[in-house]
């Protein structure tokens, strides 16, 4: 695709969408933004991770669409902790070590599997494969809460709420060290790591990302934080508290190399939505789960 002046100053998203219009297969902006953030976009032969960039006229871009993944994912019944269910919404209290979408590598048992079996084609997206109904996602090994559409008007009103952070998340983090100041913001941008692609990292060219934080409770070398997110980009606390100098506690990929804790001690324990179609503000709240209540333990005794 070769830029059109017309498009000249607009965002690389929003330009590949008016470049793109009417192509095959048709691409949502949406779908472009995930395909510049997995690095499938490229211009002069890089790739373009940030899809607030401001195109130029006479660049040309790359645009490679991957092959589909299988039409649907096998439904398979596994257990689920659900903390709220209609016939829109589904609250979900995931456990760590559950994928949430399928994946190379993780075809199966993910929450996506699960929802299937749950809720069969009632789910949001059904024939969309990759996460059908998910709005917002968890990392393999962070547990908590998650926000499932069960049609397709209330995926649309919740990723409206999730664009606009109308859609709340507070995490707990147990962290190494303590930050100061004990109350603050990172204000940091996040994109791909220049070398390992699989990463992230605070870079000048990602894309804006806003973490507010407070310290709840303190330990030697160690302490509980309240982590509250402004913007929902990939990997953002983990990256976030470990570009302050303080990763949470068994984070294999941004942490300390040497931990006896075996995931990161992250947990989405409070939710805060507006719900689809009655306009009611709700919001759900999840226990730490056991085996990082065992740790915060071990931590107040002095043997973390």
């Amino acid at each position: 695709m070769l830029l059109k002046t017309g498009l000249a100053g607009q965002r690389l998203d929003k330009a590949l969408t008016l470049a793109l219009a009417g192509s095959e297969p048709p691409l949502s902006r949406a779908r472009l933004q995930a395909l510049i953030a997995e690095g499938f976009v490229t211009c002069a032969g890089k790739s373009m991770d940030d899809t607030s960039r401001k195109v130029k006229i006479g660049e040309t871009y790359i645009v490679r669409v991957p092959p589909p993944e299988p039409a649907t994912p096998k439904a398979e019944k596994i257990p689920l902790t659900v903390v709220y269910e209609d016939k829109d919404l589904l609250v979900i209290d995931k456990p760590p070590g559950m994928v949430v979408h399928p994946a190379p590598g993780n075809r199966e048992s993910t929450l996506v599997n699960a929802l299937l079996a749950h809720c069969g084609k009632s789910l949001s997206g059904i024939g969309g494969v990759a996460r059908p109904g998910i709005v917002h996602r968890l990392d393999k090994d962070t547990s908590g809460l998650i926000a499932v559409a069960k049609n397709d008007a209330a995926h649309q009103a919740l990723s409206s709420q999730f664009a606009d952070r109308s859609l709340s998340r507070v995490y707990l983090a147990l962290v190494f060290g303590v930050p100061v100041p004990r109350a603050g913001k990172v204000e940091a941008s996040i994109g791909r790591h220049s070398r390992d692609r699989k990463k992230m990292a605070v870079t000048a060219k990602g894309r804006a990302a806003l973490t507010h934080y407070k310290v709840l409770e303190v330990f030697d070398d160690a302490s509980l934080v309240e982590c509250k997110l402004s913007t929902g980009r990939t990997h953002q606390i983990r990256v976030h508290l470990a570009h302050i100098k303080h990763p949470v506690i068994g984070d294999p990929v941004y942490g300390r190399k040497k931990s006896s804790f075996p995931r990161q001690a992250l947990h989405a324990v409070e939710l805060q939505l507006i719900h689809p179609r009655t306009g009611k503000l709700m919001r759900f709240k999840s226990e730490l789960p056991p085996d990082m209540r065992e740790l915060l333990r071990r931590l107040r005794v002095g043997g973390g």
